[in-house]
């Protein structure tokens, strides 16, 4: 039977010392007491809080992480509008996936999960398109691509939730998909062959999770995405990312395209609506009333130029929200907190955001919120040290520089705002200590793997 004892630890209730945690041999938690002796339990000498969901990955993308900021050459810029952007880089995915087999999904997908572990990630929902061979045709088990993901997953020892996605058109609503897309591609018949096999692979898998994703209005039709919101289950979905994604979608439907949703799907608390960078006061208002989440990933839609989330008029309708890595140009959950703040500080030229006269620490807050927001979205008992969830842990060295003299919320908002190392000291997934000293215990071995991947992929 896992036990573990924590100095102290962030329990529903509040920061307590000396906590008891005990797991069953599955990996889910028993107790959590405070005030308790050691006895004979592992001890965690630092500061523990649960491990943090990242609501959204396409683990593939880690592998062009850096290999797609260069100046895009004149005909690319031409044919997007003269700039660089969203969609500039979009013709550089497409042309970097090409290239990818199963083996090298799975050892990038590897290589990703320890990196988002060694930060305090303990589990990942992973928005998987990239489904088929290089020219569109399905491999023999259709599912390869995604059950790549999950071995990768088992391997590295995080959780996952699999949200295989319909991707069909290349615009709203029916424009023919371009020629790069064609690995993505599916039909509903081929799209539920992929879903129930993966739903075969993870039965009875404590450490797996099942959702759907169809991939946006532009990728799928409004019959389709009727189809899929009958589904008892997390329901993921790209939403007014960029500019010229709601352009088009006004142009074409006469609505925003979070406005579009609500309008048209049965939004409540199975829905992540992913980035909605743009809305409007009155989007963001009605979105927080239907219970949905919105995913955030800060880092990734700075990288991408997308903008600057509304977060002051869905914060004031207590809209809930999470946080992904998404393209992982970053793979820290801190550093997506701290992204979301910044920017929020940048943009309306004030300080303490994520803040409010009874909550005063931001660290805190956004924590809490990527705790609640990533776990109601990733089909998983995940979010919390307490009886019946997972027993995924995080601790942090309060002996690290960035940490050093501080306890409590202004620990956490030091973690968030100070410094460029980590202080993550161990990590406990599922009742089994995954991170050691700040180091995943398969460390070199998964590297290895994702460097001959590499090697291949850049050659």
């Amino acid at each position: 039977m896992p036990r573990f004892h924590a100095a102290q630890a962030l329990l529903p209730s509040g920061w307590v010392r000396d906590v008891l945690v005990e797991a069953d041999d599955a990996g889910t938690i028993l107790s959590a007491s405070p005030d308790s002796p050691a006895a004979d339990a592992v001890r965690l000498s630092g500061v523990v809080i649960p491990g943090v969901p990242n609501l959204h990955s396409h683990a593939f993308q880690r592998a062009m992480a850096g290999l797609a900021e260069r100046r895009s050459p004149p005909d690319a810029r031409d044919a997007e509008g003269g700039e660089d952007s969203f969609w500039t880089w979009r013709q550089t995915m497409y042309r970097f996936v090409g290239r990818m087999t199963p083996e090298d999904a799975e050892a990038v997908a590897a290589q990703l999960y320890v990196e988002c572990l060694e930060w305090g990630f303990t589990n990942v929902a992973e928005f998987h398109y990239l489904h088929h061979q290089p020219d569109g045709t399905p491999y023999a088990a259709p599912a390869e691509m995604a059950l790549r993901h999950l071995e990768a997953a088992r391997l590295a020892g995080i959780g996952i939730t699999l949200l295989p996605s319909l991707y069909r058109h290349g615009g709203i609503f029916g424009k023919e998909p371009a020629p790069g897309q064609r690995r993505f591609l599916n039909d509903l018949d081929g799209y539920w062959r992929i879903v129930e096999d993966v739903r075969s692979a993870i039965a009875g898998d404590a450490q797996a999770g099942l959702g759907l994703a169809p991939h946006s209005l532009r990728a799928v039709t409004p019959a389709m995405l009727a189809e899929l919101a009958s589904f008892n289950g997390p329901i993921h979905i790209h939403a007014a990312e960029q500019l010229r994604e709601v352009a088009e979608c006004e142009a074409a439907t006469g609505a925003r395209p979070v406005q579009w949703l609500l309008d048209h799907a049965p939004l409540d608390a199975r829905w992540c609506l992913i980035h909605s960078t743009h809305m409007t006061d009155a989007e963001a208002m009605a979105l927080a009333a239907t219970g949905a989440v919105v995913g955030l990933c800060p880092t990734t839609e700075a990288s991408l130029g997308d903008g600057v989330f509304n977060y002051p008029a869905y914060a004031k309708a207590k809209g809930r929200f999470g946080f992904g890595t998404d393209s992982h140009v970053g793979t820290s959950p801190r550093d997506e907190m701290r992204q979301l703040e910044t920017s929020q500080r940048l943009a309306r030229h004030v300080r303490s955001v994520a803040t409010d006269v009874a909550r005063p620490h931001p660290g805190l807050n956004l924590l809490k919120a990527a705790l609640a927001g990533g776990a109601q979205v990733s089909a998983r008992a995940i979010g919390a040290i307490t009886p019946g969830q997972r027993c995924d842990l995080v601790e942090l060295d309060p002996d690290h520089p960035a940490l050093a003299g501080l306890e409590g919320d202004t620990l956490l908002d030091a973690w968030v705002f100070s410094g460029q190392g980590n202080p993550v000291r161990s990590v406990v997934f599922g009742g089994h200590e995954v991170v050691r000293e700040g180091q995943h215990i398969r460390r070199e071995e998964i590297l290895a793997r994702f460097r001959a991947a590499m090697v291949r992929l850049s050659a």
